[in-house]
């Protein structure tokens, strides 16, 4: 296994990619044409402490993530949450030129109201091959956020600079969202396919009995066997019909019940446990919760 190199402030992370010192000590912005210049960094796995948004401006080039590697497309955006690895890419200087990483610690955004909401941008939990692919007009709206961030930390910091630099990552991050939103909208016929696949996918679960063996399948395996991640996959359903990934799979179980409670004479414990249920009150709770009844009294009700 590679070395992991782990940074973990804004001056570790200058020092290794061998640029100028920070003029800020919680927020930077990094140019990959000064960054890749370093031959020396190319296949190195990296590991932060701090959050990345990286842009890839020209065509060509990989981006090591995880245990995938990404080709880059024109003007492609990928986001890394603090702990995940990336490894270096082999970018010549026309490849990397135009392009740049955003990198700020949790401490920039720890006591303001971003740092209570950052886990709701779920695109930092996509995995590589999930990018947000940008719009001419989009590339643009984006490019004006980073300069206002890099204008802004490049001033005398004073009382002000930190709430304006956070609401430009903020801003930012909410644009992302939107073009994220346009982006399913514009594969819509590729996301009903996908959907489908994930209906398909549950029935097969449950009919091969892999719900006894190894319980209620999760949302991290159904992103897994659909090749996608559980935050993409779960955003994706809900932009498509209005419910996230743990709705479904909770509701595909509730009507695998039903069918068993009115079509057999076992306990509800024991078709909590066919249906993958560990603990049976778990089961009941459920049921009730989606239907408003016990799973004892919807098949008293119905016999």
């Amino acid at each position: 296994m590679k070395d992991i190199h782990r940074l973990e402030t804004i001056t570790q992370a200058h020092e290794f990619m061998g640029v100028e010192k920070p003029k800020h000590p919680l927020v930077s912005i990094f140019c990959h044409e000064k960054m890749y210049s370093n031959r020396e960094l190319i296949g190195k796995a990296v590991t932060t402490d701090m959050y990345q948004v990286v842009y890839k401006m020209n065509t060509d080039g990989s981006f090591g993530y995880g245990r995938n590697t990404y080709d880059f497309q024109e003007g492609t955006m990928l986001f890394l949450k603090p702990g995940q690895v990336i490894t270096m890419p082999e970018w010549e200087f026309n490849e990397s030129n135009g392009g740049w990483s955003l990198f700020f610690h949790p401490d920039l955004i720890r006591k303001s109201p971003l740092g209570h909401i950052i886990d709701d941008y779920s695109f930092f939990s996509y995995d590589a091959n999930e990018a947000l692919h940008l719009s001419d007009d989009e590339k643009q709206t984006i490019a004006e956020l980073r300069d206002k961030i890099v204008k802004e930390y490049s001033l005398n910091i004073d009382k002000h600079s930190q709430k304006l630099i956070v609401g430009s990552i903020e801003m930012m991050l909410d644009y992302c969202t939107r073009f994220y939103d346009r982006q399913f909208y514009t594969r819509e016929n590729i996301n009903k396919d996908l959907v489908s696949k994930f209906e398909h996918l549950l029935k097969k679960y449950y009919n091969s009995g892999l719900a006894l063996k190894e319980g209620v399948p999760t949302v991290k395996y159904c992103g897994a066997e659909l090749n996608i991640s559980g935050n993409y996959l779960s955003d994706l359903l809900k932009k498509e019909t209005g419910r996230n990934a743990q709705d479904h799979i909770h509701s595909f179980v509730i009507e695998q019940a039903k069918n068993r409670l009115v079509n057999s004479t076992n306990t509800v414990s024991e078709i909590a446990y066919d249906l993958g249920f560990e603990y049976p009150q778990y089961f009941s709770r459920l049921f009730k919760k989606k239907t408003g009844q016990t799973p004892l009294a919807y098949r008293t009700a119905l016999n």
